[in-house]
């Protein structure tokens, strides 16, 4: 009696959650469907923009995304072997890569690191964007080495107008500030 009692109990409990799961599953599609049928977008009847930055991570290599302007995300890669940190930006016209931007990291970060591991991340930062043509972008790249414990900020020059004509663009990121923000060195491996 109680094997048939711990049997019906493990049953109602795998039909509770397979109840629950289509519930879920249920919810969602149905808030899909209302959001289509009703005219609902990103930035539509409800107002809200998402935006989503990025990064990833390899043994030589990383790279990242990050809002440039709005409603414009650039794409950053750093070669771990060179040191090059190099940008691109995609037109609003053409919707191809216009915008290209580079800097070498290596001389921040100093000689005591021979073999470098990199991390790098984007994020938003409201720094005065000047006034000329070439403003700074919505974000900064944020390059860090752990093996020396250094994290340095690098900005974006940015030309708005260039990237809405489609026009060529190139130049080198702006290293904002950095240093060390571990104070004990670590060996590489």
């Amino acid at each position: 009696m109680a094997i048939e009692s711990t049997e019906l109990t493990a049953n109602r409990f795998q039909s509770l959650i397979n109840t629950a799961a289509l519930l879920v599953v249920g919810g969602f599609l149905g808030a899909v469907a209302v959001a289509y049928f009703s005219g609902g977008s990103p930035t539509g009847q409800w107002g809200t923009v998402v935006n989503a930055t990025a990064s990833q991570g390899e043994d030589n290599f990383t790279i990242a995304t990050g809002l440039v302007d709005q409603d414009l995300e650039g794409f950053f890669f750093l070669d771990f072997i060179t040191g090059d940190l190099r940008g691109a930006i995609l037109s609003r016209r053409t919707g191809k890569f216009s915008g290209f931007f580079e800097y070498n990291v290596q001389a921040d970060f100093g000689t005591q690191t021979q073999n470098p591991k990199y991390l790098m991340v984007t994020g938003l930062a409201d720094l005065p964007r000047g006034k000329g043509p070439s403003q700074l972008a919505r974000c900064v790249v944020y390059v860090a080495e752990a093996t020396s414990g250094q994290v340095y900020a690098y900005a974006l020059p940015y030309n708005g107008s260039l990237n809405a004509k489609g026009s060529p663009q190139q130049g080198s990121f702006i290293m904002v500030d950095g240093g060390p923000f571990r104070t004990t060195f670590v060996r590489g491996q």
